[in-house]
């Protein structure tokens, strides 16, 4: 995902991540003063830090298709639960995301689905497309790591285009534990393929998740 963290407040007030001293909590609330119906912005709240994304490239809404369609086929053949792109993710009202693509249980799904129809619990699988860029990188190999990690997804792949190549985060023994946290388990290179003990059955090619060079 593309993404600048946000300068104002919903109010107007300065914010500068990581430097500022006392600043402004967000909640959902504050979205009320921003977004719009019509606004296609990404606008999310991660531990009451607001981080607005841009229009993504078309190289990375690629990326993003193909992972989508390849769990998609999977999730068909399986019948096993949901994959959805850039979902509402609604922890708390200080901590809410939109990954690029996530995969849910059919089980989980009905547990964790609110009456507003959006999430209110962790996906099995986070999927995050970074984007090129310290702030991005900063933003999904750190932030939304702890996020998700402290929220109880279970696996968070960060699909890697200039790297052409998947790091895999899972939480040991494959599901929420006392003191447990997702850790890195696996970088997976463009000739190799990506497997998950999530899905039984699963495989791709990680250089197939990529548009194809000289496009």
């Amino acid at each position: 995902m593309t993404t600048t963290t946000s300068t104002r407040a919903a109010a107007g007030a300065p914010v500068t991540p990581r430097t500022a001293g006392k600043r402004k909590r967000y909640t959902l609330a504050d979205l009320e003063c921003v977004a719009q119906p019509w606004d296609d912005t990404r606008y999310e709240i991660i531990d009451g830090e607001l981080y607005v994304s841009s229009q993504p490239s078309n190289r990375h809404q690629y990326t993003c298709f193909e992972v989508s369609r390849r769990l998609g086929n999977w999730n068909a053949d399986t019948g096993l639960g949901i994959v959805l792109g850039a979902p509402g993710l609604i922890f708390a009202e200080d901590d809410n995301a939109a990954p690029d693509v996530v995969w849910v249980s059919r089980e989980r799904y009905r547990r964790v689905l609110g009456e507003e129809d959006k999430l209110h619990g962790p996906p099995e699988l986070v999927v995050e497309v970074l984007s090129p860029g310290a702030e991005n990188e900063w933003r999904d190999r750190d932030v939304k790591l702890r996020l998700y990690s402290r929220r109880g997804v279970d696996e968070y792949w960060i699909v890697d285009e200039v790297g052409r190549r998947v790091e895999v985060y899972r939480r040991s023994g494959g599901s929420r534990g006392e003191g447990d946290t997702l850790r890195l388990v696996a970088v997976v290179s463009a000739d190799e393929t990506l497997e998950s003990p999530l899905l039984p059955g699963f495989g791709v090619r990680v250089a197939e998740l990529f548009m194809p060079e000289g496009v």
